[in-house]
């Protein structure tokens, strides 16, 4: 583990290498799964004053799902998630030529919101737990990411690089100017 600023990180971000490959797991991360994706409560507020825009991109069974049980819910675990269309896929979710994609994103890289998506999609595969005082920053192993871990490794890109967006987004431009000194240091 390695601290920056009050973060704790796991050796992995620096040593797994990491690029979404969509044409090869087609998104499976917006599908598999037990839960919804994490989100805050800030989050939550947002997604329900910007559903009206997002509505449109969203697939008819999402929309039956957020309008039943709204934009969040609680999972089995007491965490506020995004909802869940058949306890399996993201009610966020829409196809494009067979992939997953996010209709939060969709409105957003359109221009009609300005929140990209919620701070835990935009970091996955990391996850983040909170304590009092810090933050712990893991890497989530799991199967569907595969084709991303190879992609990586070919094109020699480490996660933190991949993630360098939603850390600066999620901690700032200086947390992220530490964290590739840090970097620097391991090598």
């Amino acid at each position: 583990m390695i601290q920056v600023g009050s973060q704790i990180i796991s050796l992995d971000i620096f040593e797994k290498h990491f690029v979404c490959d969509l044409n090869s797991c087609k998104g499976a991360c917006c599908i598999e799964g037990d839960a919804g994706a994490p989100i805050t409560f800030e989050e939550e507020a947002i997604l329900k004053a910007a559903y009206k825009r997002i509505k449109p991109y969203m697939r008819k069974e999402g929309v039956a799902e957020v309008e039943r049980r709204g934009v969040a819910v609680y999972d089995t675990e007491g965490e506020l998630t995004t909802t869940l269309v058949n306890n399996r896929e993201c009610a966020f979710v829409f196809y494009e030529k067979g992939i997953a994609k996010c209709s939060i994103e969709k409105t957003y890289l359109e221009g009609k919101i300005d929140f990209k998506k919620p701070i835990s999609c935009h970091l996955f595969p990391v996850r983040i737990n909170e304590y009092r005082g810090f933050h712990a920053i893991n890497y989530e192993k799991i199967k569907i990411c595969k084709p991303a871990c190879e992609c990586g490794s070919k094109l020699k890109i480490p996660l933190y690089s991949f993630l360098k967006e939603p850390l600066i987004r999620k901690y700032g431009e200086e947390w992220y100017k530490e964290l590739l000194e840090a970097a620097k240091l391991l090598d």
